[in-house]
């Protein structure tokens, strides 16, 4: 292995708890197998999901190991390829999305990830940025492209719109030529959908959104894009014609409940060579904005879980790695 480190740390957990149960650690960095590759992180991307698997919520069977690395996504450059990886190279600069990974997560100085999932930075990012894309990148835009089938044209609402997943799906929706109703909350919240380029945007807990989705498409809207859930996702429905359609992410709470006459579909997002390609391709063609929302070191991943718990994140939370 060209790294000549055989130890790491890793912001990982003994137990399951809160936010104070992640601590720095000194691991073994993993050997990635012939399919895969190990990266060094520069920066790992923080999410909900991880709050909630360090609380004990598992996504698979695996037996759980401590100390458990979490972290889904991030970016950083190859450090050593396995024997079959031929679309690589050493210190290449790559961004990955590796859901529930064997072999540790991104919370650490090294990751080993299957290479079927990681993918060059496209321009403009850097990794900065791009650590902060996969999962938010590939939810945002399979969302819109694979189970909405969102056309030029068509209003759509994204609820949830100033969060991670959110903030992305603002720009690719556009992207698409599609109108765009964004909630969020707060005056900031509001703001911030307003300048990534939603045609209307409104305070989902202040605002009458039926209300508001009624005077934006007076025959119904054609389209949810859902990052969150409960009574004001249901007042979006309210607005959505006969024949429309909902699309969230598997894990928003609570579900949305049945409609008649609206397809609702839940999702989860695939990472894989052609998906990558898409994201890239979407990236550059919308000159995508990625909203860091906060930004810690590694030996900080307590307190970044300490603000995801306190709620009104505008876009992505991260850790720097590197």
């Amino acid at each position: 292995m060209p790294t000549s480190h055989r130890t790491m740390r890793a912001a990982a957990l003994d137990r399951f708890g809160g936010p104070e149960v992640l601590t720095l650690h000194t691991v073994p960095v993993p050997i990635p197998d012939a399919d895969e590759v190990l990266i060094a992180v520069h920066t790992a991307g923080v999410g909900v999901w991880d709050a909630d698997m360090r609380e004990g919520w598992q996504p698979g069977d695996r037996e759980v190991q401590f100390p458990l690395v979490l972290g889904s996504d991030g970016s950083g450059n190859i450090a050593a390829l396995g024997a079959n990886v031929g679309r690589f190279k050493l210190g290449d600069e790559v961004y990955a999305f590796a859901w529930d990974n064997p072999k540790g997560g991104f919370y650490a100085e090294y990751v080993a990830v299957p290479s079927s999932t990681v993918a060059r930075v496209p321009e403009p990012l850097d990794l900065a940025h791009a650590g902060a894309v996969p999962v938010s990148g590939l939810t945002a835009l399979q969302g819109i492209d694979d189970h909405l089938l969102l056309r030029r044209g068509e209003s759509v609402i994204i609820h949830g719109a100033a969060g991670g997943v959110g903030t992305v799906a603002v720009q690719f929706a556009k992207l698409r030529e599609a109108r765009v109703l964004a909630t969020a909350t707060g005056e900031d919240g509001v703001a911030l959908v307003r300048r990534l380029g939603a045609d209307v945007a409104v305070d989902g807990r202040r605002d009458d959104i039926a209300a508001v989705a009624r005077r934006f498409a007076r025959t119904g809207v054609d389209a949810v894009l859902a990052f969150a859930g409960g009574d004001a996702l249901e007042r979006c429905l309210d607005a959505v014609r006969e024949g429309g359609r909902l699309a969230y992410p598997n894990g928003v709470e609570p579900e949305p409940k049945p409609r008649h006459g609206i397809t609702i579909t839940p999702y989860d997002a695939v990472a894989g060579v052609a998906e990558f390609e898409r994201l890239d391709q979407a990236i550059q063609a919308s000159k995508l904005e990625i909203v860091i929302a906060a930004s810690y070191l590694l030996a900080e991943a307590a307190k970044a879980h300490e603000r995801l718990a306190a709620g009104h994140v505008l876009g992505k939370i991260v850790l720097r790695a590197r």
